[in-house]
């Protein structure tokens, strides 16, 4: 993964004043870290060194064989999630990386997995125009016309359908960082970032910066 970046819980949502502006902002709250280096690699491709990062302390009899001689190697405990992220410097493997690398950052991008909302129709899932209610007009919430009759004879592919909705990658790009507590290791985003409250989240400096 490109970037330094941490390993993260979505906390949920509040408003916090700006002093200068007199304005409230909408922060997300996100539990960064703190996370163990668990290896320590150099991309073939780019040259770069990649950190390996473990976050939620998972007990021993959850972790399968490999991974926990994985985890014996680095001198960690067993960890539930792992990402790669770009290694800070001075870092080595079992060393502990915490929310303070976003302290100078401004910009972030924030990956995580959006709210899953089922099956879903047409109005729901792709916000489209619902059917007339007047002049004898009896089809509110269905798709309409999916295709042509003779030509082509069939449903061209991307056709916006009903299907299930959500619970999907998602990365929101560009979130500020309002305000970094480094002893309770939180970070207070505007905006809103994708999942549900206690879901886990990738946060690294943004790319489009």
């Amino acid at each position: 993964m490109n970037g330094k970046g941490l390993i993260g819980k979505k906390l949920g949502m509040t408003q916090i004043f700006d002093p200068e502006t007199k304005d409230a902002i909408s922060v997300t709250i996100v539990e960064a870290g703190p996370c163990a280096v668990t290896q320590v690699r150099t991309d073939q491709s780019t040259g770069r060194e990649i950190a390996q990062l473990g976050f939620q302390e998972q007990k021993p009899h959850r972790v399968k064989k490999p991974l926990a001689g994985h985890f014996k190697k680095a001198g960690t405990a067993p960890y539930k999630v792992l990402r790669e992220f770009s290694k800070p410097e001075g870092v080595n493997t079992g060393d502990q990386v915490t929310v303070s690398i976003f302290s100078e950052m401004g910009l972030v991008d924030v990956t995580g997995t959006s709210k899953g909302r089922g099956f879903q129709g047409v109005v729901k899932r792709h916000n489209s125009h619902r059917g007339d209610k007047t002049h004898g007009g009896h089809c509110y919430r269905i798709p309409g016309s999916i295709g042509n009759c003779s030509t082509p004879s069939k449903v061209w592919k991307g056709v916006k359908m009903p299907g299930r909705m959500g619970n999907v990658r998602k990365t929101v790009q560009n979130l500020r960082i309002v305000k970094c507590d480094e002893e309770r290791n939180l970070l207070y985003i505007q905006g809103a970032v994708p999942g549900a409250r206690n879901g886990i989240v990738y946060i690294r400096e943004a790319v489009k910066a």
